[in-house]
C-alpha cells in the first residue's frame, strides 16, 4: 500500500449542556405551538356556535341568571350553558360535544361534526329549563295558597277548644259539689248520732 500522506481528521462531537437545553426549548416551543393552534381552533369553532345560538340566548328570560353563555379560556375552551352543561370540541377538533354533568357521571346530550344538530339540542335544553322553572313557580304559588287555606282552618277551632275547656271546668266543679254535698251529709249524720248518744247519756243519769 502506498502512503498518500493525507491525514484523516476525526470528527469530534461537542456535548455541551447549553446546546441540549436549546434543543429541548425548541422541542417545547414546537409542541406549545401545536397546543396553541389546537386551543385557538377549538375556541374559533365554539365562537361560531355561540354566534349561531346568540338569538336563542337573547330570548331567555332576563330573571333566569343560572345560565352562563360564555366561552371559557384554558387548555380546553368550552361554551358554558349553565353550571352543569357545556359544549366542547372533540380530539379531532371538528366534533361538537354537548355534555352535562349528572349525579351518575357525565352524559353526552349531542355529538356531531355538524353545528346545527348540536345547536338544536342546546335550544331544546334551554326550553326544558325554562318550562321547568315556570312549572316550579306555578306549583309554588299553588302550594302557598293551599298552605294559607290549611293555616286558616284552625282559626275556626278555638271555640271548640273553649267549649271543651268549659266542659272540663264544669265537670270539675260538679265533682267538687258532689264531694262537698257528701261531706255535709256525712257531717249531719255524725252530728245526729252524736246527739242521740248525748241524749241517751242524759236519760241514764
Amino acid at each position: 500500500m502506498k502512503d498518500t500522506g493525507e491525514k484523516i481528521t476525526p470528527i469530534v462531537q461537542s456535548h455541551k449542556l447549553s446546546d441540549a437545553i436549546r434543543d429541548v426549548k425548541n422541542a417545547f416551543a414546537d409542541r406549545d405551538d401545536v397546543v396553541v393552534d389546537m386551543r385557538e381552533a377549538h375556541r374559533m369553532r365554539l365562537d361560531l356556535l355561540a354566534a349561531e345560538l346568540a338569538p336563542v340566548f337573547a330570548e331567555v328570560p332576563a330573571d333566569m341568571d343560572n345560565f352562563d353563555f360564555a366561552v371559557s379560556s384554558g387548555l380546553q375552551p368550552r361554551l358554558w350553558i349553565d353550571a352543569v352543561s357545556h359544549v366542547a370540541m372533540g380530539r379531532d377538533r371538528r366534533t361538537y360535544r354537548f355534555l352535562r354533568d349528572t349525579r351518575v357521571g357525565r352524559v353526552v346530550l349531542a355529538e356531531s361534526t355538524d353545528m346545527k344538530p348540536v345547536a338544536d339540542q342546546v335550544t331544546r335544553y334551554l326550553a326544558e329549563r325554562v318550562v321547568e322553572r315556570q312549572r316550579m313557580m306555578e306549583g309554588g304559588v299553588e302550594q302557598a295558597v293551599a298552605g294559607m287555606r290549611r293555616a286558616a282552618a284552625p282559626e275556626a277551632e278555638p271555640p271548640l277548644q273553649s267549649a271543651t275547656r268549659g266542659n272540663g271546668w264544669s265537670t270539675f266543679f260538679s265533682g267538687l259539689g258532689v264531694i262537698t254535698a257528701g261531706a255535709l251529709v256525712g257531717l249531719a249524720v255524725s252530728a245526729a248520732l252524736f246527739w242521740d248518744r248525748l241524749m241517751a247519756m242524759k236519760i241514764s243519769f
